[in-house]
């Protein structure tokens, strides 16, 4: 499996290919998924000391890792607030404390291996009404009990100046966000791990896992034999191991990018170049890449079914926020998956004693993927209670089963969009 075609892999930094995996060998640690779970798992793991073999089914960075709106936003799909209301004190202030750690960990490998990924930073969450705008002024209120305080409140007349768009009624910008070029970062990561001794291997897919110890994983080509696994394949893992895949759902998502529109025009569309989202359910994201594209990403295909026509279901919505840019031409556009919990939260565990899986992130991926990989670490290194407090956390099933997640799922969606229509 080759990477799609999007502006990603067209604007990719040159590398070597990793290899196929042929025969059979040994290592500490097998790492399922060349995503940024696997990548961090590994990178974290190859740096203090253990012998990593990942195992990835295509090319790394082939799944939402090397896909995604590049976006690197703080905290998890639910408000700590709400994990506090479901889930109790001590677990909220857990996760609390870790919040605001994955996006620490991606300025660290950019600065510590100079990864070339366009990194920029800042974050806009912008409202599109009074309801939205209440709650962001909750959701900064919640960030600063946890300490982040490089929140800046927008009023009307500041977002505008901000965006160059009349849609929005406010916003709150996080200056300890920002947004990259998720592909160059996946790269970066896997040659970060090359470089540390690890051994990555291509078009490698696991189709059958021996539980035991050592556990197995066998591909069409050889077996890595390993004490410990983590599987990482997140929303492209498949029905390798159902007992993961009957308690998420992979989603689709939709992204197209512009011709190049120069700086002058692009800091017209967004000034301080400042990646955004709005705060529908449904949400819209968008940003300017490092050639001055506008990359405008939006909507959710239920069972990760790819659509027939990206341009219709984008392009209106693109359009909506910016009217000016009626006629330009889009050089790209492309979907990938990301993969859904009921309770909007990761799912963290452990399949068997020498077995562990990190996914389920429902759209916050980029930062909280980077966090799993230190947590795992920790757990091989012997302190668990970071990861426990994610794997505490309730695997609730979706209702009616895998039959009948996409339909279910999909109603609540309708609802949650009327009233993102009606401001209510």
């Amino acid at each position: 499996m080759e990477h799609v075609n999007s502006y990603y892999a067209a604007s990719a930094n040159r590398h070597e290919p990793w290899p196929q995996l042929t025969g059979d060998i040994r290592c500490d640690v097998c790492v399922v998924g060349g995503g940024y779970t696997g990548l961090s798992t590994a990178l974290f793991l190859t740096e203090a000391g253990f012998d990593v073999v990942l195992l990835e089914a295509g090319r790394i960075g082939f799944g939402a890792s090397g896909r995604n709106g590049g976006q690197m936003v703080n905290s998890y799909s639910r408000d700590i607030d709400v994990i506090e209301a479901r889930y109790g004190h001590d677990t909220a202030r857990m996760l609390g404390s870790m919040m605001f750690e994955g996006g620490d960990i991606i300025r660290d490998r950019i600065e510590q291996y100079g990864i070339r990924c366009d990194y920029r930073p800042g974050g806009i969450f912008a409202a599109l009404n009074r309801r939205q705008l209440h709650e962001l002024e909750h959701q900064k209120a919640n960030w600063e009990r946890y300490g982040h305080r490089q929140l800046e409140w927008l009023d009307e007349p500041r977002i505008r100046e901000e965006v160059g768009s009349g849609r929005y009624v406010g916003g709150l910008l996080d200056h300890w966000s920002g947004h990259i070029h998720p592909l160059n970062l996946a790269l970066g990561e896997a040659e970060a791990i090359r470089q540390g001794g690890g051994r990555i291997f291509e078009q490698s897919a696991v189709t059958h896992i021996q539980y035991g110890d050592p556990a197995v994983a066998v591909t069409a080509g050889g077996r890595v034999s390993a004490r410990f696994m983590v599987l990482a394949g997140n929303a492209y893992l498949g029905n390798l191991e159902p007992r993961l895949s009957a308690r998420a759902m992979p989603c689709g998502t939709q992204i197209v990018t512009t011709e190049p529109l120069g700086e002058e025009r692009a800091r017209e569309l967004i000034r301080s170049l400042y990646c955004v989202e709005d705060c529908n359910y449904l949400l819209d994201y968008y940003r300017i890449t490092g050639d001055f594209r506008l990359l405008y990403g939006g909507g959710v295909v239920y069972g990760a079914r790819d659509p027939d026509d990206i341009d219709r279901l984008v392009l209106p919505k693109l359009l909506k926020t910016f009217p000016g840019l009626e006629g330009v031409k889009i050089d790209y556009r492309w979907t990938g998956n990301f993969l859904l919990t009921l309770s909007r939260l990761p799912q963290f565990g452990r399949l068997e004693p020498n077995v562990y899986y990190m996914h389920g992130y429902s759209g916050h991926g980029v930062t909280c993927t980077h966090l799993a990989g230190r947590l795992l670490s920790e757990v091989l290194k012997g302190q668990a209670e970071r990861f426990d407090a994610f794997a505490r956390l309730p695997h609730l099933p979706f209702f009616g089963g895998r039959r009948f997640q996409v339909p279910f799922t999909a109603m609540g969606a309708v609802y949650y969009s009327l009233r993102d229509k009606l401001g209510v």
